[in-house]
């Protein structure tokens, strides 16, 4: 099996080499694959020549996207005070473009090269980790493969195990046997840490959710946009849609905001594309601007939506809110629900929230929800309203508080 893995990787490394001599055009040029491709191009010399002073220990951490950032950056921080260098690599085009210009505390960050044997061999024989992480659902057989090998420390941070996942199942074994690398597991529920003893892992610790402490440190730090700010001035209900993923939560989001006038709305895409901004605005009946069409001049009275086209600062916008819808519900992957609550923010979402175990935790709570459609949210928008709202922020606070410390906990798993 893992013969035939290696086949699929090579043939697919070398289209990739064919799209970037332009011989090959069926990839759409600008798209999220396009971009990936062009970012493999001279990949390795680039990290060779960046690192090449590099003298400190080195933990490699990789994450798929934005969404598995928010888990690693805490963590990030922790180890660079304990004097490692951090490697952050990304397979996402989107999470790699949204940090690379703007690095903060991230002391390099490349596009992790494609998972044919050359390449990894190549890649650890260049940043030669001392300690490597992956998070969540991260997982390469060939990385994976030669890490053990080389008897390099190797972490999977907060995975996700639930009782549909993949790796479950029988034709999953090649991956199950590459994930003997991993030299401990961290997970947020029992019931991950159950299926991965069902699957012969034993090397796994229930320590709680980094993104709680991400979240709470990203509130804690100080953050103003005029723009924002400005469009928010005068209002006591404002509404903010963050990761608006699909069809679904366009329809929801527009039609609460079509029916709710008097509130003000900042709609977030995951995915920001003149399309998706295009078939919001025209299902806004209000009047909706983009944030590149504004400044802190510009004359909001009349605005009902507001929609953000850049990525990267939804976390820090939720502080502008009192209310909260979470895109991704309707799919597989509901996103961060966390966010939200730690500037005390109610929040609904979709159905599909069996993923992890806090989106149930917040609707025992009463401040979370599950809603089906417009009206649904609505409804829950002024059942919000008509009780005791205060309350239910500082439940959302007082929830966000108790579980945050994990990132200690994996530090010291990490570094022990």
């Amino acid at each position: 099996m893992r013969g035939f893995y290696n086949i699929v990787v090579t043939f697919l490394n070398f289209l990739m080499r064919q799209v970037q001599k332009g011989h090959l055009l069926f990839v759409k040029e600008g798209s999220k694959t396009h971009r990936f491709i062009l970012g493999q191009k001279d990949l390795l010399p680039h990290i060779a020549t960046s690192m090449r002073d590099e003298t400190r220990p080195v933990c490699w951490i990789h994450a798929s996207s934005m969404g598995e950032y928010a888990v690693a950056r805490p963590i990030i921080l922790q180890l660079q005070k304990q004097g490692f260098a951090v490697v952050l690599t990304f397979f996402s085009s989107t999470g790699y473009e949204a940090l690379h210009h703007k690095r903060g505390t991230v002391d390099y960050i490349f596009y992790m090269p494609f998972d044919t044997r050359k390449n990894v061999r190549n890649f650890l024989d260049t940043v030669k980790p001392e300690r490597t992480v992956f998070i969540i659902s991260e997982y390469w057989i060939n990385y994976l493969s030669e890490l053990k090998r080389r008897q390099i420390p190797t972490f999977l941070i907060s995975a996700l195990i639930p009782d549909t996942s993949y790796l479950l199942k029988w034709y999953a074994w090649p991956l199950r046997k590459a994930l003997k690398a991993i030299t401990m597991f961290t997970v947020s529920d029992e019931r991950s840490k159950e299926n991965l003893h069902k699957m012969g892992f034993d090397n796994c610790r229930v320590v709680g959710d980094p993104l709680f402490d991400n979240a709470i440190n990203i509130a804690k730090t100080d953050y103003h946009n005029e723009v924002i700010e400005h469009f928010c001035a005068n209002s006591n209900s404002v509404f903010i849609a963050g990761s608006i993923n699909d069809e679904n939560d366009r329809t929801i989001v527009t039609g609460l905001a079509n029916a709710e006038r008097d509130t003000k709305f900042i709609m977030v895409p995951h995915e920001i594309s003149d399309a998706s901004i295009d078939n919001i605005i025209s299902r806004c009946k209000g009047r909706t601007l983009r944030y590149a069409e504004c400044d802190k001049n510009t004359d909001f009275t009349d605005v009902q939506t507001l929609i953000i086209d850049y990525v990267g600062d939804l976390s820090r916008l939720y502080r502008y809110g009192h209310y909260a819808y979470i895109g991704g519900g309707f799919t597989r992957y509901l996103h961060s629900v966390i966010e939200p609550v730690v500037y005390g923010l109610p929040v609904a979402f979709g159905p599909n929230i069996h993923r992890k175990a806090t989106p149930q935790q917040m609707i025992d709570l009463g401040i979370g929800a599950i809603v089906l459609n417009a009206d649904e949210l609505r409804q829950w928008l002024v059942g919000i309203r008509a009780n005791d709202y205060q309350d239910t922020c500082h439940k959302a606070i007082h929830y966000a508080e108790q579980n945050g410390g994990a990132t200690d906990k994996i530090v010291n798993i990490i570094t022990g």
